[in-house]
C-alpha cells in the first residue's frame, strides 16, 4: 500500500499528516490552489485507504478522522501481528494448494 501510495504522490500526506487551513480573506490564486490540492491529497488517501479493505475492516475505520490514524491503525493491525501473517499465508496456501 505503501508503494501504491508513493506512485499517485500521496505517502507524504501519511508522513506528515499536516492539518489543511481554513484559507483566510482575500487568499491569492497561488494560496488557493495550493489549499485545494492538500484538500484533495488527503481525500484521495482516504479513499485510498478505505478501498484495500474488506468491508469488515472498513466498518472499524470507517470512523477514523485523519490519514495518519487510519494508516497506524491498519499496520498495527496487520503488518505487526506476527499471528495474523502467518493466518494470512496459510490462507493463501490453501487458496492455491500449495
Amino acid at each position: 500500500m505503501e508503494a501504491y501510495l508513493k506512485t499517485l504522490d500521496l505517502w507524504e500526506v501519511v508522513e506528515e499528516d499536516y492539518d489543511v487551513f481554513v484559507l483566510l480573506d482575500n487568499p491569492t490564486i497561488a494560496q488557493m490552489k495550493i489549499h485545494n490540492e492538500k484538500k484533495i491529497k488527503k481525500a484521495k488517501v482516504k479513499c485510498c485507504l478505505f478501498a484495500c479493505v474488506s468491508q469488515n475492516v472498513f466498518i472499524r475505520v470507517m470512523t477514523l478522522k485523519l490519514e495518519k490514524v487510519i494508516w497506524d491503525y491498519l499496520k498495527e493491525e496487520y503488518v505487526e501481528d506476527k499471528r495474523i501473517r502467518n493466518m494470512q499465508i496459510l490462507n493463501l496456501m490453501r487458496e492455491f494448494k500449495i
